[in-house]
Formats: C-alpha cells, structure tokens, sequence
C-alpha cells in the first residue's frame, strides 16, 4: 500500500510524529570524500530552507557529520533564521566521539551534547541516537559511567527528549534494544531491494513499540542509477551476483515505466514496521525529486516480479 509523504507516524511511543521520509543531512556539512562533492555553506543553507518549507517534516543529523560539526552548524543556522525549531519539526542528532578518537565514554558523550546543542542553537535536543556503537563493545557501552549510562542522565536531566542507537550489525542493535533504554533505532542498508538482514532487528522493535527507521533505502546509489553506473553496494563493491539481480530489477521497472529508485524508496515505505526512511538530501531540487519518487504509482503487478529477486538476499544468485 503506498504512503502519502504528507502522512504521519508516531516514532515508537515518543509521541513525536514524522513523515514517511527523513531528510538525511550527512552531506549538507560537505563531505567530499564519502560522496564525492563539495556542498558550501550557501548551498547548504538554500537546501535546508526549502526542507523547511516541506513537506517532509524530519531531520537527521549527527556530531560528527560534515568538517568540525558543520551538518549541524548549518541546520542551526538554518533554524535561528525560522526563529527557532518549528512547531511539529522533529529533529535527531546522534553521538559520537572525536574525528580520529576511540573515546565513547560517558564523558566524551555529554561533551558530543553539548557540543549539538551550541550547533544547532537548542537549549533541548528532541532525539539523540548513540551513533555507531560497534566502535566499542557491547559491555563498554553499558557499562557504569559508560555511553548509555550517560545519555540516560541527559534524559533524566531534561536535555534530551528520547534516546535511539543507530548502527550497523544487527545483532549488536538487538542487544542495545535489549537494554529497553531505547526509543527508536537506525539501521542502514540492510532493508533494502538487495539486502533484508534488518528483518530481525524490525520485528523486534515492533515488538517493543521502538520506532524502526530505514536509512540508505539506495545502497548507495546502484538502486538510483543501477548496477552498471554504480557498480558497488554499501560503498563496497557489489557481487557479481548482486550486479545481475539488480540489473534485472532494472529491466523489470523499465518495463513498466518505473524509475528503479521510486521502487527502492517505495519497498522501504510500504513496510508498516518502517517508521520512517532517510534519504540524504544536499540540493533544493532533491525535495521534489523525492517526493516525486515516493509518489510514483507502482502497479502491484510489478511488486509480485521485484519481490522474489529482493528476497534473495545481497548475495542471492
């Protein structure tokens, strides 16, 4: 069934309702070496005013996004011209130890705060996500004084408003849910058209009323310009395997008149357990293009054919 952008849904039981789509802004601090481009201030600033405007009503950030916190630095900007965070935008940042440094402590958490808040220009952040916790283990992550106790207190403190994890293996994110500290969690490029390992992870935070949100719906790029213009996966490079299931993908939405991207969004947004999917956003122009995309009518039909290659896996035959 398809979602309407303008249509809303509660982040676990936060209360904080959001938009099908969460504008991504890791590239907005220009980060040229992960994507390849620069995006100056200007531009940043143009982007995040028509994000402003709407429709999609949900930011993601982070620390350590862009040179010296500039993601950030540029959304406060941003909002200090609205006067402040608007009424029903629901922003999340995330924690994360120095460029360069292994330090998660609890310490380095509450400096990483604080350091967000100044950016951003907020006396209270809404959502903070412990970003990345496989830079540490399990146990050092819970541990007294440790990453969660801290943002724990920050909550408990009124400085934050909800806590998520955001992270890679799935296995490592099912323990943090585990901890029921948490309200919601990101998972990135594993509930995709190629890849469905987050399955588990989804499940078990409808189980716990977490909101489960979907980041990098495109692997990447190779499901919005396919498999022969970005042959890689992740960042990585893609199987063989994986190159020959996309490539027919491809060919199947063609045939109905598709862009492969509008079924890649589309597949992560008609999922009830997806709260909401992050799409990164560094042009003006991208607004449109994704709602466009998220709007696209996709005949039943052709999710009958995409499915059976979906569900084989990232390295299915």
């Amino acid at each position: 069934m398809q979602q309407r952008v303008s249509s809303t849904r509660e982040i676990g039981k936060t209360g904080l309702a959001v938009t099908p789509i969460c504008v991504g802004t890791s590239a907005l601090g220009s980060f040229p070496a992960q994507y390849g481009y620069e995006v100056d201030e200007e531009a940043a600033l143009a982007t995040l005013r028509r994000v402003l405007a709407g429709p999609f009503n949900f930011l993601d950030t982070s620390n350590e996004y862009g040179n010296g916190g500039d993601s950030e630095r540029r959304i406060g900007a941003a909002l200090a011209e609205k006067g402040g965070l608007p009424a029903g935008l629901v922003l999340a940042t995330k924690v994360d130890p120095l460029p360069g440094s292994s330090d998660f402590s609890g310490d380095r958490v509450r400096r990483s705060v604080e350091e967000s808040l100044t950016r951003l220009r907020l006396q209270k952040l809404q959502l903070v996500y412990l970003h990345d916790p496989e830079k540490m283990t399990f146990k050092e992550g819970v541990a007294p004084g440790g990453a969660v106790e801290a943002l724990v207190k920050l909550r408990d403190e009124g400085v934050i408003g909800f806590l998520g994890v955001a992270g890679g293996p799935i296995d490592l994110m099912l323990q943090y849910l585990a901890t029921e500290v948490f309200d919601a969690v990101i998972s990135h490029n594993r509930f995709t058209l190629v890849d469905q390992t987050a399955e588990p992870l989804m499940d078990d935070a409808k189980r716990r009323n977490v909101g489960f949100v979907n980041a990098a719906p495109y692997g990447g790029g190779m499901l919005v310009k396919g498999p022969d213009a970005v042959p890689t996966y992740c960042y990585a490079p893609a199987s063989q395997a994986t190159i020959d299931r996309v490539r027919r993908m491809e060919q199947l939405c063609k045939a109905h008149g598709v862009p492969l991207a509008a079924a890649a969004l589309q597949f992560s947004m008609r999922d009830e357990r997806v709260t909401s999917t992050i799409v990164g956003m560094s042009d003006p122009s991208r607004i449109e293009h994704t709602q466009q995309l998220a709007e696209q009518p996709i005949p039943e039909e052709l999710w009958k054919e995409l499915e059976p290659l979906a569900a084989l896996g990232r390295n299915g035959a």
